[in-house]
């Protein structure tokens, strides 16, 4: 017989579930999640968990909604200034430090394979919900540095924030370059930074 919730009770369930996913999926990932440590973790039965979610790729999806705005709020202190070298390092720093510092966002880019399991059972635009937050801004940001002529413009706002999260691959492969990892961190963000941004001398 299905268990009758109150609307309080759903509402701590369902928080329950979401701090529960959010811990797991970062440590162990989707596959390796049950049914089971979620629904315990949250004091309900396993079937229970069905009425608050139809799966757990929709749980993951809701996690990774849950968190967009607060990617978004530490993005947002840079993208507010305006573009130099100095402020697209900063930039960088900010988008690589995600990766040390949020292991559930960290999870989620170096497995795609849970990204794309989720959209194909959530769809994928339920999945771009988090654009928003984080994406969007960062796309606009760099569309209006182009328009204004400080960053370079022979390619689509996309595949400059391509460029940018290269730097990312140097966080999630620190194993391969030892001690000087950060080192080549630092040394990539100048880079990249110092070949995106286009010098008072040379704009139009």
């Amino acid at each position: 017989m299905a268990v009758a919730f109150t609307e309080e009770e759903r509402e701590r369930i369902a928080e329950r579930l979401l701090d529960a996913a959010e811990q797991l999926f970062a440590a162990q990932g989707l596959k390796k999640t049950s049914l089971e440590e979620l629904s315990a973790a949250a004091g309900i039965a396993k079937g229970s968990f069905y009425a608050f979610f139809d799966s757990k790729e929709t749980l993951y999806k809701e996690v990774m909604i849950r968190r967009a705005p607060l990617i978004g709020r530490q993005l947002a202190s840079v993208l507010g200034q305006p573009v130099s070298v100095q402020v697209i390092a900063a930039l960088l720093r900010q988008m690589t430090t995600v990766l040390t510092t949020d292991p559930f966002y960290r999870r989620l880019l170096t497995h795609p394979d849970e990204l794309r399991a989720v959209s194909r059972r959530v769809g994928s635009a339920e999945v771009a919900r988090v654009a928003p937050h984080v994406v969007t801004p960062l796309l606009e940001y760099i569309a209006k540095g182009q328009r204004d002529g400080r960053i370079v413009d022979d390619v689509e706002p996309e595949v400059v924030l391509g460029v940018l999260r290269t730097a990312g691959l140097i966080v999630m492969n620190r194993e391969l370059f030892g001690d000087a990892s950060d080192q080549v961190l630092d040394a990539t963000i100048d880079a990249l930074a110092r070949g995106l941004v286009v010098s008072e001398g040379k704009q139009a």
